[in-house]
């Protein structure tokens, strides 16, 4: 299948709060302990931001980092996409009030909240309006504060999620673009398994216990992804014309340790070319991709030329990614 990419990625930059919370924290303020945290999730630590930190101010760190490697990254960007579930406010979006900080001229703003696959989302349409050749350069931030709305008194979410931000810069390539292919899909009926309440309190007629904290359904999320997301992953590779095999990094969603491991068990792909960003940062939805693959750009793991697919899934539900050749 052709794919007429006109993009490449041309910078990355993350900001991580320096707040950490340890497994042995986490012993101390709920019913947990460190063997039993690694053992079911494969999380050591996670970031939390401040109490007067919240995305926005993550996603500003992000960029001014990704300034320092690279001092021109916002001059000409016509247009920046933020992915979050975890926003300041319904209204400003992230996105304007990162334009207004660096005061960026004459450029779009928008916010994309499709939670864990935010991010995939955002390189789909960022290559989208490039290509289009609406645009020329756009800035994506995925930016989320999770600590926020999470219930540190329940044990089975709590300990998962940290606060992370990632900024990355999407460009028009001179020749052939780096997506080779795109694929999503959501299923909206089973969205009360993932959710977090704001104006209401029910999703699809089933009422949330906590209103403003997240809640999820463990056990239905691991069951639903290794028996789903394996499916995506092939559709996805069918349109960019390849094998798993050929694949030399898989960058699926940093969930759960024990559930990735299942999930490239279930497509009989190594662990070791997986990568992923939970043990030390633990689930940062749409963050915990591209956090996975700034640090391994900064372990020196990912080469030019190489092929990557990019796969998240999570609240919606929603599910989907990217194969990409890194350039």
């Amino acid at each position: 299948m052709q794919y007429n990419s006109s993009s490449k990625i041309t910078g990355i930059g993350a900001y991580l709060p320096q707040a950490i919370l340890s497994n042995h924290d986490l012993e101390k303020m709920v019913d947990t302990n460190d063997e039993w945290i690694l053992r079911r999730t494969g999380v050591r630590e996670r970031r939390i931001a401040q109490k007067d930190e919240f995305a926005s101010d993550l996603a500003i760190n992000a960029v001014e980092n990704l300034l320092k490697m690279q001092s021109t990254a916002v001059e000409g960007v016509d247009m920046i996409i933020v992915t979050t579930f975890t926003p300041d406010h319904l209204t400003p979006s992230v996105s304007a009030l990162v334009q207004g900080h660096f005061d960026i001229k004459n450029t779009g703003t928008m916010d994309i909240n499709s939670a864990c696959t935010g991010f995939a989302y955002a390189v789909c349409v960022a290559d989208s309006l490039i290509t289009a050749g609406s645009f020329k350069k756009v800035l994506i931030v995925s930016s989320e504060v999770l600590s926020k709305i999470v219930d540190y008194t329940d044990r089975n979410t709590c300990i998962l999620f940290g606060d992370a931000a990632v900024a990355v810069v999407v460009e028009k390539a001179e020749d052939k673009g780096c997506i080779l292919a795109s694929h999503f899909t959501s299923d909206g009926k089973m969205a009360e398994n993932v959710a977090c309440s704001a104006l209401s309190d029910s999703v699809n007629g089933r009422r949330l216990e906590k209103k403003g904290q997240f809640q999820q359904e463990g056990k239905f999320l691991y069951e639903y992804v290794v028996r789903n997301i394996p499916e995506g992953v092939n559709r996805l590779l069918e349109k960019a014309g390849l094998s798993l095999s050929e694949v030399d990094w898989f960058v699926p969603h940093s969930a759960n340790m024990r559930m990735i491991e299942a999930l490239v068990k279930r497509l009989e792909y190594p662990m070791e070319k997986t990568l992923t960003s939970n043990e030390y940062y633990g689930n940062t939805s749409s963050v915990t991709i591209p956090l996975s693959l700034w640090k391994a750009i900064e372990e020196g793991k990912i080469k030019p030329g190489q092929k990557l697919v990019l796969y998240g899934f999570g609240g919606g539900l929603t599910h989907g990614g990217i194969v990409l050749e890194w350039k």
